[in-house]
């Protein structure tokens, strides 16, 4: 069962409704987002790129720079090594269309997921001695391949690492000591020495800064024509890693979505037309849920180096074979990830898994690429650290997905004895290791969670508690200020007590969601759409009021029942055939 919480942040909302010229409802909202000054709410509301950090703020920028350059002058061949999701393409295309303006000698390898496993390996090495490389520039990986770069170090190659990774360390005595690999420059904001004050930036940003500083020490007027092409896919991939939607994340994808809009990149714009988005009206969500889906299902079945040469098209003819393809892929990744769930709750049942703390589960027939979204479907649903893990090729590889009590990189390196490969950060997790390692895993994880129960239970955030009829269509397009909304920031949630269900009804092709008259305690009646779990909310009322009352209620209602039900909900405006008007979304109800 879930937990609301309605939060009760102290600040003179008034005085900044009156500052800001927005209503005291935002500035309350404003408030929930950890905003204490006058400074960020002006940075929050009306940011630039003006606001964002200067790269040169990041450790071993200037060194990296310079051998940039300097291997650009000498004509060196020059090879961006990424990662196959989503972070690592768009990395991988920033990195390399900046250096290629910039007339450097450059090609991409990415690595196959199957047969390469995650970042550098030998193998990259090795086909990289044999193409005359003589500079690596990683994106999104490196910081924890230390014998790679070493590997490469022994064949005259330097390697500059770019990443956004946690830095590997060691204890020692209780101290904790960071592991840097041997490159000729590490570009980590993570690192401990680093001082760029906003830490919590992806791959695909770490890469666009190094593009930044490039133009800044070059002034290249083909660099400064690129720049706003490169800024838009750091948004793409800030969205697609699910990092925060705070500080400067926040100003990249808000002025990367603006960008977007009027793109020029022919495989962003085909992608956008096969999954019939409208480019106006394209949302952080889009990049979310739509287009970053499709450019990670390569990676997942197929090879990423077709993602990213959509990315790299010419052509609308080419852009449009190859979007087609990559919507394909995720139609059928869909379909295996569904499975794959399914099974994992299988075997969550027959072990008996819901008392463990971490849910470690071994599903050998799952392909392995898939471990990671399906630990975190299972994760939403249970609300517990979860890995999966599959057979790979060379053993067991697996993924997790954390929630905000766990650090799951950390408890990791506790444990590390039983990794053959590890890495990731907080909230997520890769790792390859030994299947008589399974159980003894499971154990130790479970023994050391330092979970409590109450970390288990879904806590609801609520923003304002407010009757529905102080809502109006004034507000509703007040919250776009807002936007774009995403972790960290989420869409604001307003509550009502006591609504009183009147009727239902059924919507979609497959009737799973539902439109609801209410009316609140003051008499005033509205709309409320419902798009989650039209099964669980319907057996809730059962429940609650009676078997067969979630049935009756779109028959206008079981006779003498009164549907009291409190609500959470959010509020947006809905246009249909030219006409707007304020729209409830339930979220949560009891």
């Amino acid at each position: 069962m879930e937990k609301w919480f309605v939060a009760a942040k102290k600040a003179d909302f008034n005085k900044w409704a009156e500052e800001f010229r927005i209503s005291p409802v935002l500035a309350r909202i404003l408030r929930n987002r950890d905003l204490t000054d006058e400074a960020e709410i002006e940075k929050f509301l009306h940011g630039t790129l003006a606001d964002c950090y200067s790269p040169w703020l990041l450790e071993d920028m200037d060194r990296a720079v310079d051998l940039i350059l300097q291997a650009i002058a000498d004509k060196k061949h020059l090879r961006v090594i990424g990662d196959y999701d989503v972070d690592g393409i768009c990395s991988s295309y920033i990195l390399t269309k900046g250096l290629q303006v910039l007339g450097a000698e450059v090609d991409t390898a990415i690595p196959h997921r199957i047969h390469d496993g995650y970042g550098l390996n030998d193998n990259l090495i090795e086909e990289a001695k044999q193409d005359g490389v003589e500079l690596i520039i990683t994106c999104d990986n490196g910081i924890a391949a230390a014998p790679q770069i070493e590997l490469a170090a022994s064949f005259g190659i330097g390697v500059i690492v770019t990443d956004h990774h946690e830095v590997p360390f060691s204890l020692d005595n209780g101290e904790r000591k960071e592991l840097l690999p041997p490159a000729l420059a590490v570009v980590d904001p993570k690192r401990e020495e680093c001082t760029y004050p906003y830490k919590n930036i992806c791959g695909g940003v770490v890469a666009y800064k190094c593009m930044q500083a490039l133009l800044e020490k070059t002034n290249s007027p083909e660099l400064a024509r690129a720049i706003d092409e490169l800024l838009q896919f750091a948004a793409i991939a800030t969205v697609c890693d699910v990092m925060e939607l705070r500080d400067e994340n926040r100003i990249i994808v808000k002025e990367g979505l603006r960008l977007l809009q009027h793109t020029e990149n022919e495989g962003i714009r085909a992608l956008m037309e096969v999954n019939s988005i409208e480019p106006a009206k394209l949302s952080a969500y889009h990049l979310g849920f739509v287009l970053g889906p499709c450019l990670n299902a390569t990676g997942r079945l197929d090879t990423a180096q077709r993602a990213l040469e959509l990315l790299q098209s010419h052509t609308k003819v080419d852009a449009m074979s190859a979007a087609r393809e990559l919507k394909d892929l995720n139609d059928s990744r869909k379909n295996l990830t569904l499975q794959g769930v399914r099974e994992a709750e299988e075997y969550i049942r027959e072990h008996h898994m819901e008392e463990d703390p971490v849910m470690l589960i071994f599903l050998p027939e799952v392909h392995e690429s898939l471990a990671g979204i399906i630990a975190g479907r299972v994760r939403e649903k249970y609300n517990h650290p979860v890995f999966i893990l599959t057979q790979g090729e060379e053993g067991v590889k697996g993924s997790g997905r954390s929630i905000e009590s766990y650090h799951m990189y950390d408890h990791m390196t506790a444990v590390k004895q039983y990794f053959t490969k590890f890495g990731g950060h907080k909230l997520a997790a890769g790792l390859s290791m030994r299947e008589e390692d399974i159980e003894p895993l499971r154990k130790a994880l479970n023994e050391n969670s330092g979970l409590s129960e109450e970390d288990f239970v879904p806590r609801v955030h609520i923003d304002v508690p407010m009757p529905l009829s102080y809502a109006t269509e004034e507000l509703a397009e007040e919250l776009s200020l807002l936007e774009p909304f995403g972790v960290g920031n989420p869409k604001p949630l307003f509550a009502q007590k006591e609504l009183v269900f009147l009727s239902g009804y059924r919507m979609g092709a497959n009737k799973n969601f539902a439109r609801y008259r209410v009316r609140t305690p003051e008499g005033t009646e509205a709309q409320m759409v419902f798009f989650g779990d039209l099964e669980q909310f319907e057996a809730f009322l059962d429940e609650k009021f009676g078997t067969g009352c979630g049935d009756e209620l779109y028959n206008g209602g079981k006779p003498g029942v009164t549907y009291n039900v409190s609500v959470v909900y959010q509020l947006s405006l809905n246009t249909y055939r030219g006409k707007t008007e304020l729209q409830f979304l339930m979220q949560n109800y009891c």
